[in-house]
């Protein structure tokens, strides 16, 4: 099937549905999510708890702080919402996972869709992982409440890709981490607010200046607030 046959699709294994769409109802990714460019599932994990009480964390093995999320109830979540033949790359969201780059957008968004796990507690326990092969996806050096927002992030990040999303083409291509580098300045009228103007060269109509001036401005910006995009090592 193309994807004008079947449109990318995002499941979301979550403690908490209701926090989709959220952001993704709006904008770009709300529109697009309106004419069927590709479609959101928020699933509850819940659902496959344990007796009354429908329980899905228990203590940690060998003790310490907090709860973990059972590899039994959110295999039975992932197995529901994700059979094995399903193509989709299975993720969750992990400030310890493989930071997320542009690149693994761009192939995410080429891809059929994406099942997202969000975890919640202290962690998941790690068999599940492993056994379902999950692939760990950070979106920074920090730890949220949850993986909510981190599968928030993903998701504008992928779905602005898809054709027809955005208005240009081009709005995809000159931007921040697409060509290794962050993005040049912007300007637009008025030509000069509170004593600062715009520069010449933007003014020239000299096509091929002002392209040489980008370039070189988003080096200079790479350089000095992300020298690790030019050297490759992390910041």
């Amino acid at each position: 099937m193309t994807r004008a046959d079947m449109p990318w699709r995002a499941t979301i294994l979550t403690l908490y549905p209701e926090m989709f769409p959220g952001p993704l109802g709006v904008s770009l990714s709300g529109d697009a999510l309106t004419r069927g460019e590709w479609s959101l599932e928020a699933r509850n994990i819940r659902e496959h708890g344990l007796g009354r009480h429908r329980n899905v964390d228990d203590t940690p093995s060998g003790g310490g702080a907090g709860m973990v999320l059972r590899c039994d109830v959110l295999a039975a979540a992932i197995d529901a919402a994700a059979p094995q033949e399903d193509p989709r790359p299975r993720l969750l969201m992990s400030p310890r996972g493989r930071p997320l780059r542009q690149e693994r957008v761009r192939e995410l968004a080429a891809g059929p869709g994406v099942v997202v796990v969000c975890g919640r507690f202290e962690g998941v326990d790690e068999r599940v992982i492993a056994g379902r092969g999950l692939e760990e996806v950070s979106i920074g050096d920090y730890v949220l409440s949850g993986g909510e927002i981190a599968a928030i992030t993903l998701l504008d990040a992928c779905v602005r890709l898809l054709p027809g999303v955005m208005g240009k083409v081009e709005s995809g291509v000159e931007e921040s981490f697409e060509g290794g580098l962050l993005e040049y300045p912007h300007y637009t009228r008025p030509r000069e607010w509170e004593g600062r103007t715009i520069p010449d060269i933007l003014n020239g109509g000299n096509h091929g200046a002002i392209a040489q001036w980008r370039r070189a401005e988003a080096e200079r910006i790479t350089a000095e607030r992300r020298p690790d995009l030019l050297t490759g090592k992390k910041p």
